[in-house]
């Protein structure tokens, strides 16, 4: 760095040899001299910012690889429409060469192992997520201390004042990973509920850097005996005037601020970690937004004045920006009246649809954030649009289990007042219906945001993986590829859903919605098959079981049940894995009465399972059959999210992906429950 030779020479002269410490003028003017950044101050801010060229330049490159994959992606469907052979595979050498590498990578990053012995209290991120924020600390720390040997009476002070350097130059990095509207996001094709732990990341090596700002001043200052002498020189004692108890108290406060930033931060992460956060979801946002103004305050004003403060003002400006965004989208989207009617579905289940004449666009997989004044007037929650713009009227659909809030109260509300999910100008009977059409609820919406999944129709064989309500993220990209199947090829050829529930009356929530996307696929010739494996369901059990809501006797094989309990245990709550049968036969033959296995809906066109699917068999038998790369997109707890990666990654490394044994890759989208 330009003047760092000077600088270390400079540090080398300045020693304590041959002082009298015990005269209190000669250590003051040694304080000073310790204090005195001039040459110090101009190497720091170089190194803030060799910080963003390096964090610019990867955002770079994850914009580069974002823009080839969507040309790439985009090139498949051309050539699915002119008919070209094997749309799905790598055409030539490069693309050969990149698809190697791409099967490498993913068998790197794709893992992720669940920390039973920890959780919930930590939970681990993929191997992909664990690399990049080791590589980030790498960084950072090495930024810290690079070139940064200054020996004497300031190697202390210079090392303390490197750390606060870094500390601020995080700031405006912190706020762009967490704006639902943000650059990284857009350039890197990455939601930015997917960045958001990388924004958790950042804070806590914001506390980190903060914390060795501190430490290291106070540890300088102790080897002189100096701290004393310091914190009596930061006490101002104002004269004159009538406000001199107010002015001494906010001198104070100003001097105080460092302390106060590093006890924020502080609790912002303390507050963050996943049981904390979700505990009261609500509270969590609004003392979050108000401790990191509070923060951003504190930091103003320890800032000396005669330090640049671009680091500050421009966190300050994205944050604005977002808000203000925020805004002008709800404003646009909730200019006429959005109405919501609700019904009461099987597992403690309100599913909701809303008409909304403004939001008629979205896509699969996309989420906004639902608030019912009625059932909370301060309250949103984020919640999946279950429906695409061309499905179920235009409307959008949205399946939400209650837990507690707003979800409980709104499952109680459907409960008691059995509203309707058709809105009232539906030309449907309430005895076509079965439900009665009662009220219906003002609605607000924010969004639409998330779904950064790749185009799941731009594959050879595509399997939809989906963990309870994790259905309502798996459901639209089924809908959407039905949908394109009517009037384009794709290069899709085979395409599984796979629905793993707890009980078989769950089944309710979708039933509906098979039956036309069977209709456009088996139109298109798309293979497609759709398998739901019940895992805690007392009426299907291993023997013959008497049904406790019908009183039916229900028998179900062992080779389609996998279960080993009975109901003489109470529910049969699997947990063997049950491999895919050869010749699998629907609800329809596998139980006697249909209507007891599917708690008195007729049976769809699917195949039900008692037992957990076996994952690895379901994805080996998907890559077998594939004319090129296959795509898996799973949705449901951490544990399913998890399992599907390790999956993957040893499925892909066993079977020699691109590399010369002729198996073709597998990309995987993980969206795991939590927020």
């Amino acid at each position: 760095m330009t003047g760092m030779g000077d600088q270390s020479m400079a540090s080398v002269l300045l020693s304590d040899a041959g002082m009298n410490m015990t005269n209190s003028t000669v250590a003051m003017d040694f304080l000073g001299e310790i204090l005195d950044d001039s040459d110090l101050q101009p190497v720091d801010i170089a190194i803030s910012q060799a910080f963003w060229y390096g964090i610019t330049a990867v955002i770079g490159i994850a914009t580069f690889f974002n823009l080839f994959w969507t040309a790439v992606l985009k090139a498949r469907l051309r050539a699915a429409v002119s008919k070209q052979p094997y749309p799905a595979s790598p055409v030539n050498p490069f693309m050969k060469a990149v698809a190697t590498m791409t099967a490498i990578f993913r068998e790197l990053t794709y893992p992720q192992h669940e920390l039973s012995w920890l959780s919930p209290w930590i939970k681990s991120p993929p191997t992909g997520i664990i690399l990049l924020l080791s590589v980030y600390l790498a960084f950072v720390i090495g930024l810290e201390y690079h070139g940064n040997s200054i020996s004497g009476a300031q190697h202390f002070q210079a090392l303390s004042l490197r750390a606060a350097w870094l500390t601020v130059a995080q700031l405006p990095l912190l706020i762009l990973l967490a704006g639902k509207n943000n650059l990284i996001g857009v350039m890197s094709g990455i939601s930015y509920e997917r960045l958001n732990v990388l924004h958790r990341w950042v804070a806590r090596m914001i506390w980190l850097t903060a914390t060795l700002h501190w430490g290291y001043q106070e540890y300088g200052w102790s080897q002189y005996g100096l701290t004393s002498m310091e914190r009596a020189t930061d006490i101002c004692y104002p004269t004159g005037g009538a406000i001199i108890l107010l002015s001494q108290i906010m001198c104070r406060c100003l001097l105080s601020a460092g302390i106060a930033a590093w006890t924020i931060i502080t609790w912002i992460n303390f507050s963050s970690i996943a049981p904390l956060r979700n505990w009261k979801y609500e509270a969590f946002v609004i003392q979050h937004i108000i401790l990191f103004v509070g923060f951003i305050i504190a930091i103003m004003i320890h800032i000396p004045v005669t330090y640049p403060r671009v680091y500050v003002y421009i966190p300050i400006s994205l944050y604005v920006f977002d808000r203000l965004v925020r805004s002008l989208r709800f404003t646009c989207v909730n200019s006429r009246l959005c109405r919501a009617t609700i019904s009461a579905l099987p597992g403690n289940v309100s599913k909701i649809r809303v008409q909304s004449s403004r939001l008629r666009s979205w896509k699969p997989g996309q989420h906004i954030f639902l608030s019912i004044p009625r059932f909370g007037l301060l309250q949103s929650h984020p919640a999946t649009i279950m429906s695409t713009p061309l499905s179920h009227n235009g409307d959008l659909i949205f399946v939400l289990k209650a837990h507690k809030g707003f979800t409980r109260r709104l499952c109680k509300s459907a409960t008691s007042s059995t509203t309707s999910l058709l809105p009232p100008n539906k030309e449907k009977s309430d005895a076509e219906s079965g439900i009665s059409t009662h009220q219906t609820h003002r609605a607000l919406l924010s969004g639409p945001y998330g779904a950064s999944q790749s185009d799941l129709a731009a594959f050879s064989s595509t399997l939809l993986i989906a963990g309870s309500t994790g259905v309502t993220f798996i459901l639209p990209i089924l809908l959407d590829i039905a949908q394109r199947a009517k009037s384009t090829h794709l290069p899709l050829r085979q395409l599984s859903f796979i629905w793993i529930i707890k009980s078989s009356t769950w089944i309710e929530w979708i039933a509906d919605d098979f039956y036309n996307p069977v209709a456009s696929l088996k139109a298109a010739g798309i293979a497609f098959d759709i398998n739901i494996y019940v895992t805690c369901d007392e009426e299907m059990t291993d023997a013959n079981t008497t049904s406790p809501s019908t009183g039916r006797t229900v028998t179900i094989s062992d080779q389609s049940s996998g279960c080993k309990c009975t109901n003489t245990e109470g529910p049969c709550c699997c947990t063997v894995d049950i491999s895919p049968i050869p010749s699998p036969t629907d609800c329809k033959s596998a139980l006697p009465n249909p209507t007891t296995c599917l708690s008195t809906r007729p049976s769809g066109p699917y195949t039900l399972h008692s037992g957990r699917p076996a994952l690895e068999d379901l994805i080996w038998g998907l890559l077998d059959k594939a004319e090129g790369e296959s795509g898996i997109a799973v949705c449901g707890p951490l544990g399913l999210g998890a399992r599907c990666r390790r999956a993957v990654a040893g499925i892909s490394d066993a079977r020699g992906v691109h590399k010369g044994s002729g198996a073709e890759g597998v990309y995987l989208h993980v969206e795991n429950y939590g927020w």
